[in-house]
């Protein structure tokens, strides 16, 4: 029998399917592999902007953590920011990034002004808090005073679904992988592709923001893992250039994939690829395109390293370092 019940909040699965929703995915399918908790879901279903609303204010700050109380969990796990501002049971928060606190103006009015007035209050409830990079601790320190030795640095994983053997797309294209917000950059990204000549490919969902990508950029929108993985392997590269960012699961993605990437010269990204991938200005076109021609004279190498890079990623590890993380917690 599993030693511990744990409480998991699975309403991102509802809101997303971004990164967070592979991370939801991906860690309760590696944690239940397991044989030492059981997981109990907890999840307020449903989409739009007055569902997501009660779901911030309802849910988080009184649903939740009563649930979770009267069903005597071990503890409860909330794998976003989102999270109850005073729980009854033991409280596990991850955050990704604190993109709302250093770009502001790239969200809209309700997003700024819950995260403002209740991620400090969210951090201080947690018992212990998981950030998925060492940038995204740091941030916490440095923006909410988070104490060091109360976040556990927890990196993401990378999917088996994701490796250099499969099908690969046909066509000479750039990949971007991103949803359609103003933080990804994806207007530049496609200057430069346009620039360089080339076609750009884009996977992800529509967002928020004047983002504009004209008819020169091919929109997929959501796709399979399985139709993912095979853009990755027939893409001339990834271009991953955002502003700013916590994690950055599409350039592991594609390191696994055998595809170079270009990305942002920011800290999470160097902390992820490290010397795997070429790093350009983000805020800089004309540099974005002098990484999309680097990737080209340097593919064999960026191909090997990032393969190499990529194998130190697991959900497996994510879920084994977040299981010692319930052990300190509860100790």
């Amino acid at each position: 029998m599993p030693e511990l019940e744990i409480g998991f909040d699975t309403s991102p699965l509802h809101q997303t399917v971004a990164g967070v929703n592979r991370y939801v995915t991906s860690l309760l399918a590696a944690l239940e592999a397991t044989s030492e908790v059981s997981i109990r879901r907890y999840a307020l279903p449903g989409r739009g902007r007055l569902t997501s609303a009660v779901r911030d204010v309802a849910w988080y700050l009184g649903a939740l953590p009563r649930a979770a109380s009267r069903d005597s969990v071990a503890l409860l796990h909330c794998p976003t920011q989102r999270a109850p501002t005073r729980a009854r049971v033991p409280l596990v928060v991850t955050v990704h990034d604190v993109a709302t606190l250093r770009l502001p103006d790239a969200f809209n009015a309700w997003t700024r002004r819950y995260t403002s007035a209740l991620l400090p209050r969210v951090v201080r409830s947690a018992d212990r808090i998981i950030a998925v990079s060492e940038f995204t601790a740091s941030e916490l320190t440095s923006l909410l005073g988070v104490p060091h030795d109360k976040i556990a640095v927890v990196p993401n994983g990378v999917s088996t679904s994701f490796g250099p053997g499969g099908d690969a797309a046909d066509g000479d294209y750039v990949l971007a992988v991103a949803t359609v917000e103003p933080r990804k950059n994806l207007e530049r990204i496609a200057e430069a592709v346009h620039a360089h000549r080339s076609e750009l490919r884009h996977v992800g969902a529509s967002g928020w923001g004047s983002v504009r990508l004209d008819e020169r950029v091919t929109r997929l929108g959501v796709v399979s893992d399985g139709e993912l993985g095979r853009l990755y392997r027939g893409a001339r590269c990834l271009a991953y250039v955002p502003l700013y960012e916590g994690f950055g699961l599409p350039v592991l993605e594609a390191m696994a994939s055998g595809t170079p990437v270009v990305a942002s010269d920011i800290p999470a990204l160097r902390e992820v690829a490290g010397a795997a991938a070429v790093y350009v200005d983000p805020l800089d076109t004309e540099d974005i395109a002098r990484g999309l021609s680097e990737v080209d004279e340097r593919r064999d190498e960026l191909v090997a390293a990032g393969r190499e890079r990529a194998a130190t990623f697991s959900w497996q590890r994510t879920a084994e370092a977040t299981l010692e993380v319930y052990r300190e917690v509860l100790a």
